[in-house]
């Protein structure tokens, strides 16, 4: 078996379904005797004269994950980092000092975090849209090195044309880079719409199992993969090979995961239509979602559900009143949780204050039914 960084695992056969290419690919080449699964490989320098050399640069068990992350979302190639924000920090450090980025109104707060300080720095310009299935932005673009799209975007879950922003922003000389995180590869892979540069926050639905901190990038073009490497590698960005077998393990049951929190999700979604308390759900599975059209012709529903009741107050009684929804943030992993997405000063002031997220997780739909209920019966 080769440790060959630069030489991928057994590849699957293309036309298998990604279910199927997140179980089969990433492992070993299957010699007698040889294990099921890529080894943890723990040691930070290499005989010389192989193909390897220091542990910074790649390892064995690194590379089964990226050759897994790339071929389910169709590209050649994919870099993983060691947090998701890390991800974004290096795509954001492709722009040139003094450039521009086009970036939705409210994204992700790790995002907007990175976008503002940078701004603030005098790192590069920062120009907000709003996010809405329609947009046109091309003014926003005239001039722009690179544009952010997140969608649905996190907490709000607007939606956004992947392919049609893609094209504004080919337009104008702009690099397109999306968030996926709420999409996975599994429902859909943005490279097909035209994006450049595919970022994941693989600490959700990825790895799946709230026990890993990574994030990925993901990209068709040699140069930005060969940029990012650069700027992981002086950087130091590198994640360890047990984060990296854990994310490899959590992603050989991405299809069965999603299936359920989708499923899930939208039952949650409906139920909650229901209840006077509840002023409004947000949720791309409902008709009555402006987004809802568009996304279920390309990146589907999703599993986070965000609905808000008559005040702050109420949603955080809520949030603490559930025992089988863990009260907690982040999102994607099997356990469902919720919180009160405005109790962090860091979140965007656009977002309600009584708009509590939910993540919906693969539990008995009717248990998550029954808790989510009684908590919102108690404070109504």
């Amino acid at each position: 078996m080769s440790n060959d960084p630069s030489v991928p695992p057994t590849s699957p056969d293309s036309e298998w379904k990604i279910s199927t290419r997140a179980v089969s690919h990433g492992r070993p080449a299957p010699d007698p005797g040889a294990p099921v699964n890529e080894s943890i490989t723990l040691s930070s320098t290499f005989h010389a004269g192989g193909p390897l050399d220091y542990g910074r640069v790649g390892t064995p068990t690194w590379t089964a994950l990226e050759s897994t992350l790339a071929d389910l979302e169709s590209t050649q190639s994919a870099l993983c980092f060691p947090s998701g924000v890390a991800a974004i920090s290096a795509v954001l450090d492709l722009v040139p000092v003094g450039g521009v980025v086009v970036a939705p109104a409210h994204p992700y707060s790790g995002t907007r975090g990175l976008l503002n300080e940078r701004q603030s720095a005098g790192r590069f310009t920062v120009r907000e849209y709003q996010p809405s299935p329609t947009a046109d932005i091309s003014a926003e673009l005239q001039g722009a090195d690179l544009l952010w799209i997140e969608t649905p975007s996190n907490p709000l879950l607007e939606i956004s044309d992947i392919a049609g922003l893609s094209q504004q922003a080919h337009a104008a000389g702009a690099l397109v880079a999306i968030d996926a995180t709420f999409i996975t590869p599994y429902i859909a892979q943005p490279i097909n719409f035209g994006v450049d540069l595919v970022v994941h926050s693989v600490t959700k639905f990825l790895a799946g199992h709230s026990d890993v901190i990574m994030g990925s990038v993901a990209t068709n073009s040699d140069e930005l993969a060969t940029r990012l490497h650069t700027i992981r590698t002086l950087g130091g960005a590198i994640v360890g090979p047990f984060e990296a077998f854990l994310a490899l393990r959590g992603i050989r049951t991405l299809g069965v995961r999603m299936d359920r929190s989708i499923a899930n999700a939208q039952t949650i979604a409906e139920r909650l239509l229901t209840l006077p308390v509840v002023e409004k759900v947000r949720y791309p599975g409902l008709s009555s979602h402006p987004g809802h059209d568009l996304a279920m012709a390309t990146t589907g529903a999703g599993a986070v559900v965000c609905f808000e009741v008559h005040s702050a107050d109420q949603a955080e009684a809520i949030a603490e009143s559930t025992r089988l929804w863990t009260h907690a943030t982040s999102l994607g992993g099997v356990e469902s949780l919720i919180e009160r997405r405005a109790r962090w000063p860091f979140e965007h002031p656009d977002v309600p204050s009584n708009l509590i997220r939910l993540s919906v997780g693969i539990e008995d739909v009717d248990d998550l039914w029954n808790d989510l209920y009684q908590a919102i019966s108690a404070h109504s």
